[in-house]
């Protein structure tokens, strides 16, 4: 005859996590940084921006030399701006959107549950790229510059200053937080693409024909309509009230959809 051992209940295993050092906020922005051209879609966007750029100013470069054009150096500025205001925001977009798009939310989360930290390093790693695009694209308007001076019979002009370079970052660096507010208030590329567009070009267009057709639509629009309100970064003098435009419009297209965004993060069920 045998008899039942009884064993005394054993406490459930605990992990203590409490002493462990958390992940350092810059290996978390180089983390995120990798991420963003881990993809093929990031690493060829990336790319693009930079060869596209390349090519405008090249065409740019064709035609003044060809029609024997004045131009100064900020003409090649605004030929470099122009694709990159496309591009990069969606560069922001795809950083925030790939975790959720890829499913690879839950394990990040999950190594890093801080959502918040998360989510800071993304931005702030959104941002380094855009600092980096920005002085790529500062050189090539400079060698674009230098050969319309090499092959034209024009001396360059170089009329524009740390602080006009400082206002194009400036014009980038909000560039790329919109998309990346918009990538966070969606969740979703192809949404907040559109979005983007929508914001940039339908909505847009329609303050303009409103501006020319009803006057207070035309008082209003600099203080609501946010790529009116970043148009004077790129000019050497911006009021005081330029500013305050800038401010007031970014109330609405930037901080609003930011916050939103993160809100819907910090809420949202990873699956």
């Amino acid at each position: 005859m045998s008899t039942a051992v009884q064993t005394p209940d054993l406490p459930a295993p605990t992990l203590d996590v409490s002493s462990t050092t958390p992940v350092p906020f810059g290996r978390l922005v180089a983390v995120e940084a990798r991420k963003m051209i881990d993809t093929r879609a990031g690493r060829w966007l990336v790319i693009s921006t930079g060869l596209v750029t390349a090519l405008v100013l090249v065409v740019q470069l064709w035609i003044v030399i060809a029609q024997d054009l004045q131009v100064d150096f900020l003409a090649f500025i605004v030929g470099m701006n122009l694709p990159m205001a496309i591009f990069l925001p969606v560069l922001g977009i795809m950083a925030v959107t790939q975790e959720f798009s890829q499913h690879t939310a839950l394990t990040t989360f999950a190594l890093t549950p801080s959502r918040l930290r998360v989510m800071a390093a993304k931005f702030v790693a959104t941002l380094g790229y855009a600092v980096g695009a920005v002085v790529v694209g500062l050189l090539l308007a400079v060698l674009a510059n230098v050969l319309y001076g090499a092959f034209s019979e024009s001396t360059p002009v170089w009329e524009f200053g740390i602080e006009g370079a400082l206002r194009l970052l400036l014009y980038h660096l909000l560039g790329m937080s919109i998309g990346f507010a918009l990538g966070a208030l969606f969740l979703n590329t192809p949404v907040a693409v559109v979005a983007y567009f929508v914001l940039n070009f339908v909505l847009s267009g329609l303050f303009e024909l409103g501006a020319a057709l009803v006057e207070w639509i035309r008082d209003v629009r600099p203080w609501v309509d946010f790529g009116v309100a970043q148009e004077p970064l790129l000019d050497p003098t911006m009021s005081s009230t330029e500013w305050a435009h800038l401010g007031v419009a970014g109330l609405w297209w930037l901080l609003l959809p930011l916050a939103l965004g993160m809100w819907r993060v910090l809420r949202a069920e990873i699956k």
